[in-house]
């Protein structure tokens, strides 16, 4: 898609990421689904996600449609897998807090974003992406069946909820 541009992002995209956070809790909460309703993500883990170089947008025409955290090393979470296994035992990295303005979902602009965290990988020699997800969130279960994810099981957050666990072999 041509106008595309996947990149870090700093402090002066705080704003356009909260938008679309706030987008996409209304969108949940809609579905019926109490992913990202408490307060979280909030703008202080987004300021976070940025001072340790986790957090990556996606412009469209200078327009940010997409946010992704992305993190290089274990998550705690994961160590422990219910019903069944990770893919591998190799080097991984996580995908949290996808998300695209609701008004252009549909577009490709996930997966689109998940195709440059693929490229970063090979880059870092880093053959395995995890992703969790809520069980009622079935468009980012179908975005994760659409990408080449293969379901591996259940995790549980440090609150203890529930989450479907996939994982990718590049």
């Amino acid at each position: 898609m041509s106008g595309m541009t996947f990149r870090k992002s700093t402090k002066s995209d705080i704003d356009a990421i909260m938008r679309i956070i706030e987008d996409a809790r209304l969108s949940l909460r809609q579905r019926g689904i109490d992913q990202w309703q408490n307060d979280y993500p909030n703008r202080t883990t987004i300021e976070n996600d940025i001072d340790h170089g986790y957090s990556y947008i996606l412009e469209q025409d200078n327009t940010v449609v997409g946010t992704v955290a992305v993190i290089f090393g274990k998550e705690i979470t994961y160590a422990e897998i219910f019903d069944g296994n990770w893919l591998s035992n190799k080097e991984y990295a996580v995908i949290h807090r996808i998300a695209v303005v609701s008004r252009f979902m549909g577009r490709g602009f996930a997966s689109v974003m998940i195709g440059n965290i693929e490229r970063m990988c090979l880059e870092k020699g880093v053959r395995s992406i995890r992703v969790d997800t809520h069980e009622k969130n079935e468009s980012m279960q179908r975005l994760l069946d659409k990408n080449g994810f293969t379901y591996c099981g259940i995790i549980y957050l440090l609150d203890k909820s529930k989450r479907l666990a996939y994982e990718k072999l590049l």
